[in-house]
């Protein structure tokens, strides 16, 4: 089977929906499927075979982006097509959603998408002078559009298909999770990461690893690294990323006293920089309303990091269980308390430390790819079959 992914972000953006479509790509060659990707070009980045990059330029205002050229996209995933494809993936919902939908409908193959992002959540963060009420009207009205234009909406979590179903998507949906590659952070990697960053060996590492952006509510975080200075005098906050957050959030660090308390260390390579910083680090932070699904909790299960956040929207699924994680009530004081009494018990660490990494390995991107797999191979199943009623039909 040959499926044709469109997306309008993809390596070197680093971002949740790079990460889905890299790990995917790589687990489904097992399972019989061939990926052919086509998304923007960046500039610098290497040719691969299975890539197909389209001509971009910068989104105004959002350097980290990329906007594709339209014509060249249509073309792009025509010329995929054409060299054999059985189903269209499209992944993210501007350009490649038209493009992919359009060019799957000429070739009269099936097309899927995966509704990775809680647009309602996050329209207020970036329009802000527009009534958050007639955004999230507005993103719900587009996103039933869409949806309802395919052939079925893979979906990370069971929260995100009640919110689309409250949408009115009668699309058919599929909860299926993202899975994680189960990197192991290499010996020594804990006293590698923390030297070259100048973190004291002694100093207790809260780790949030993301989008620095509004909508991931990191400054939650820097209330609760206020609520513990005195409980846990040697905590420092790491957070590794980039966004559009960035500026307004170090200003806070430096109007609330807390530098030395949050260190900002930017983007991490994934192959070898972030397992180490996971070794480095001795709980995972996360505060985020908006998750689809908080793919970056399973990747620090996966390296026996202690996780402690907030369940919310999609991260119901995976913080559901308690399994590695301690989930406290919404507010900051508890979540200090929380993170407090992880950072005090080396048992409770060494506990929740074997429950991650155990527990992670059940949404491995192997299984999960697994189960992609056959929901691909049933929809161009039922795809051929409507064809072939519909030629009986039109040949009475």
């Amino acid at each position: 089977m040959r499926v044709v992914m469109v997306s309008d972000v993809f390596f070197p953006r680093i971002n949740g929906v790079s990460t889905a479509i890299q790990t995917y790509r790589e687990s489904l060659r097992a399972h019989g499927v061939e990926v052919v990707l086509v998304a923007p070009a960046y500039g610098g980045e290497k040719d691969e075979a299975w890539i197909r990059r389209v001509p971009a330029r910068p989104v105004p205002g959002d350097p980290e982006d990329r906007l594709a050229h339209w014509g060249a996209m249509n073309r792009a995933v025509e010329k995929a097509l054409t060299e054999g494809g059985d189903l269209v993936h499209v992944q993210t919902p501007f350009l490649a959603h038209y493009a992919g939908v359009r060019m799957a409908r000429r070739f009269r193959v099936p097309v899927v998408a995966t509704y990775h992002t809680l647009f309602e959540e996050y329209l207020a963060h970036y329009v802000p002078l527009v009534p958050s009420g007639w955004l999230k009207a507005l993103a719900r009205r587009f996103s039933r559009r869409q949806c309802n234009a395919l052939d079925a909406v893979i979906v990370p979590s069971s929260a995100m298909s009640r919110r689309l179903s409250g949408y009115g998507v009668t699309a058919r949906q599929h909860v299926l999770p993202t899975g994680v590659s189960l990197n192991t952070p290499g010996e020594g990697a804990r006293g590698w990461f923390r030297a070259r960053h100048g973190i004291d060996e002694t100093k207790r590492v809260a780790l949030y690893v993301g989008r620095v952006a509004h909508e991931k509510n990191i400054d939650f975080l820097l209330d609760v690294a206020e609520q513990v200075r005195e409980s846990v005098p040697d905590l420092l906050l790491v957070i590794a990323g980039d966004g559009p957050a960035l500026p307004v959030l170090r200003h806070a660090v430096a109007n609330r006293g807390l530098g030395d308390r949050v260190r900002f260390i930017g983007y991490l390579d994934r192959a070898s920089e972030l397992p180490a910083c996971y070794a480095a680090a001795d709980a995972f932070v996360f505060a985020s309303r908006t998750e689809t699904q908080g793919l970056v909790l399973l990747e620090a299960m996966a390296t026996g990091l202690p996780v402690v956040a907030l369940a919310e929207m999609g991260t119901v699924d995976i913080l559901g269980p308690e399994r590695g994680a301690l989930v406290p009530d919404d507010n900051p004081y508890a979540f200090a308390l929380a993170l407090t009494r992880l950072l005090k018990d080396d048992g409770l660490r060494r506990q929740l430390s074997a429950e991650a990494r155990s527990y992670a390995a059940e949404w491995s991107s192997d299984a999960l790819a697994g189960r992609m797999a056959e929901i691909y191979r049933q929809i161009v199943a039922e795809h051929a079959g409507e064809g072939s009623v519909a030629c009986r039909l039109s040949s009475r």
